[in-house]
């Protein structure tokens, strides 16, 4: 058997009685489908599961397909069925939208969905009660992590592209998430807050200002991902930073972003416990890297 067929071939394979599978999610399924198609998404632990639910004859002849077929979406729905022990299995090539372009029958809402919104140019606005930036700090025996409240911020679009944009963080507002006791909990908050790391009540406000963006080669039209430039700001010291991230368009028009990166945080005067710095430091040792994640949400402005 032929690892794909064509539109026409699996036209006429549904009429001999091959079961198609829907590869994609729910969602995607929902909104359109080969008519006929059944749904099993490869993205879920539970696929072979659906599988063995819908078509429990291990002879019968499955035909996957996914959205475009240009990536491994199917291939890979295909060699799951393989090794479960699916004798006939055949991908459609071009997937649905192959399918579309030839004017053949489709089921299904018709209305939009996330995968087929796009990253429309523009300025958004973060929205900081669904945005955050998450912190790791370690030392040799253990790790503390929390939050930093994002104040406000903004993003632009521009080509399809993050352009510029800024984020202020607000320090008054870090917290711990790992310590369950109160009274550790707000001792590791002080001296966070203190002269030893932040100083917040000198520099309450900390900020990244967004400079450029590379596109890395190869990006799903889903998502654009590249690396970030910009210039970071903590304690009134100002250096250049660059590391990899993501934008991608939601339903309603919104963006989410994400970028996970780390920094050396003596190079903003938070020195304490560095043995780069001090000596005979013993069990006040901290790690110069401090590990960041930032979530963000933005509308459009």
């Amino acid at each position: 058997m032929n690892n794909t067929v064509s539109c026409s071939e699996l036209m006429r394979r549904m009429g001999a009685g091959a079961v198609v599978i829907d590869v994609m999610t729910p969602e995607e399924y929902a909104v359109r489908h080969v008519a006929g198609a059944r749904n099993a998404c490869i993205y879920e632990m539970v696929f072979l599961d659906r599988i063995a639910e819908q078509v429990p004859d291990k002879a019968a002849e499955l035909i996957v397909y996914d959205a475009t077929g240009t990536t491994r979406s199917a291939g890979l729905a295909r060699e799951r069925l393989l090794q479960a022990g699916y004798a006939a299995v055949a991908i459609l090539a071009g997937g649905i939208a192959a399918w579309r372009a030839a004017g053949l029958p489709v089921e299904g809402s018709g209305q939009a969905c996330a995968a087929e919104a796009e990253l429309r140019d523009g300025t958004y606005r973060i929205d900081t009660g669904k945005s955050t930036l998450e912190w790791i700090g370690r030392n040799l025996s253990k790790r503390h992590y929390g939050r930093i409240a994002i104040q406000a911020g903004e993003l632009v679009i521009a080509g399809g592209k993050p352009a510029t944009g800024s984020i202020v963080l607000d320090m008054t507002a870090i917290s711990n998430l790992d310590l369950q006791d109160q009274g550790w909990n707000d001792m590791l908050i002080r001296h966070l807050s203190s002269e030893d790391f932040f100083a917040v009540e000198r520099f309450p406000r900390a900020s990244f200002t967004l400079t450029g963006w590379e596109a890395q080669a190869g990006s799903g039209p889903e998502a654009a991902q590249g690396v970030a430039t910009g210039e970071l700001t903590i304690k009134e010291v100002t250096r250049s930073i660059s590391f990899p991230a993501m934008v991608a368009p939601q339903q309603g028009g919104s963006i989410q972003a994400h970028a996970v990166f780390d920094i050396n945080r003596t190079h903003w005067n938070v020195c304490y416990g560095s043995c780069r710095i001090f000596e005979h430091l013993g069990m006040h040792l901290v790690h110069d890297l401090i590990s960041l994640e930032l979530f963000v949400t933005a509308c459009m402005a």
